[in-house]
C-alpha cells in the first residue's frame, strides 16, 4: 500500500510499505478521506517525531477485523480518534481528557491507503458514520470536536460578543457554533477570501485583521468582545486579541506562536480588569459526540469548507496550501483517488 511519509513540509514522499494484516483484536481500515489540519504544517510541533505518517482527521470503511474483534464488521463506515484517554485517571475524572497519558497508544496516520487500528482505539476511538454524514463531512469530526470543548471552557452564554481572529478551517468552524449558540460573532482575518467566508458562514460582522481590530470593535459595536478566541499564529495576532477583551472577558489560546516566540501577557492591567487567559488543546470523548450530532443535525455547515480535494501522489502541494494558507480552507487527501 502507499504512505505519505513526512519528514518537513518541503520533503513528503510518497511510499510502499506491506499492507498489514488485523492482530485478534484490531482491524484493518481503508481510508477514504482525511483532511490535512493546521497543525499537520507546524513543523516545530510535527518534527520530534519525524519522518512520520500524519493525518488524524480520518472517514474510513472497515475492510477486515481480527477473529475477537465482534463490534465491526467490514463495510463499516468509521471516523476513528486520533487518540483516546482513560477515562480514570485523575485529569480525565475532572475533564481534562487531552492531558491524559495513560494510553499510549495513537491512530497511524491517515496519509495512507490503509490503516491498522489498534486495540484500545478499535474498543474506544471508532464511530459509526450516520447514514446521511459523507466521509468527506467526517474529517470534520475532531477538528468541530476541540471547537466544542473551547466554547465550553470560555463559558459561552447566548448573546456574548464573540470575537473570532483568525479565519481559517477552525475559526470558521468556531464562528459557525457561536451564532448556533445565540452570540454576535465578529470575525476577523488580513485575507479577504477568508472574511468572505466568514460573512457566508454567518458571522455578524467582519473586520479586516491588517488594521486595528479593537478601533474597528469598538466603532461598530460600542465595546469588546467577551470572549476572543485566537485562531492565528502570527504575534501580531496575540498583541491583537489583548487588546479586544473587555473587562471581565475571556480569551481562549486555541492556536499559539512557535516556542521561539515570546509572548508578552499585560498581567498588571488583566489583573485590575479580571480578564481570563484559557488554553484548549485537542477534545476528549464528549466532544467527539456533541461534534457529531452538530454535523449531522446540519447546526453546523462543513461542506462549504472544503476548497480542494486531492490525491496522495498530490499531498504535497496540499500541504503548500495550507501552509500558505492564502487559497485554501479546508484540503481533503483520497488515498484511493488517481489524479
Amino acid at each position: 500500500m502507499k504512505v505519505a511519509r513526512w519528514y518537513h513540509n518541503d520533503d513528503i514522499r510518497i511510499e510502499e510499505v506491506p499492507t498489514p494484516a488485523p492482530g485478534p483484536h484490531e482491524m484493518l481500515v481503508k481510508v477514504i478521506s482525511c483532511g490535512i489540519c493546521g497543525s499537520d504544517v507546524v513543523e516545530w510541533y510535527r518534527l520530534p517525531r519525524a519522518p512520520l505518517v500524519q493525518g488524524h482527521e480520518v472517514g474510513a470503511e472497515v475492510v477486515a477485523v481480527g477473529n475477537s474483534v465482534n463490534t465491526w464488521s467490514p463495510g463499516d463506515r468509521v471516523f476513528i480518534a486520533p487518540k483516546v484517554p482513560c477515562l480514570k485517571c485523575r485529569y480525565c475524572l475532572n475533564g481534562h481528557h487531552p492531558q491524559c497519558s495513560e494510553v499510549k497508544e495513537r491512530l497511524p496516520g491517515g496519509f495512507a491507503e490503509y490503516i491498522l487500528v489498534p486495540e484500545i482505539l478499535v474498543k474506544n476511538g471508532t464511530y459509526l458514520l450516520p447514514p446521511n454524514m459523507s466521509f468527506d463531512q467526517s474529517t470534520f469530526i475532531e477538528p468541530l470536536a476541540c471547537v466544542v470543548r473551547a466554547q465550553r471552557l470560555a463559558g459561552l452564554k447566548k448573546g456574548a460578543l464573540v470575537l473570532v481572529i483568525g479565519c481559517g478551517m477552525s475559526g470558521l468552524l468556531h464562528i459557525q457554533l457561536a451564532r448556533a449558540r445565540g452570540c454576535t460573532v465578529i470575525a476577523a482575518d488580513i485575507n479577504e477570501m477568508k472574511r468572505a467566508a466568514a460573512s457566508r458562514l454567518g458571522a455578524d460582522g467582519v473586520i479586516d485583521a491588517a488594521k486595528s481590530i479593537e478601533e474597528q470593535l469598538v466603532a461598530k459595536y460600542g465595546r469588546k468582545a467577551d470572549v476572543v478566541f485566537l485562531c492565528a499564529s502570527a504575534e501580531s495576532a496575540v498583541t491583537q486579541a489583548w487588546r479586544c477583551v473587555d473587562d471581565g472577558g475571556v480569551i481562549i489560546l486555541f492556536t499559539v506562536p512557535g516556542p521561539d516566540r515570546e509572548v508578552v501577557v499585560p498581567v498588571n492591567t488583566f489583573w485590575t480588569r479580571e480578564i481570563t487567559i484559557r488554553t484548549s488543546y485537542y477534545c476528549g470523548p464528549p466532544d467527539i459526540a456533541e461534534a457529531m450530532r452538530l454535523i449531522e443535525s446540519g447546526a453546523v455547515i462543513v461542506d462549504d469548507l472544503i476548497t480542494h480535494h486531492l490525491p496522495l501522489d498530490d499531498i504535497a502541494h496540499g500541504f503548500q496550501l495550507v501552509a500558505d494558507g492564502r487559497e485554501s480552507i479546508k484540503v481533503i487527501i483520497h488515498p484511493h483517488q488517481h489524479g
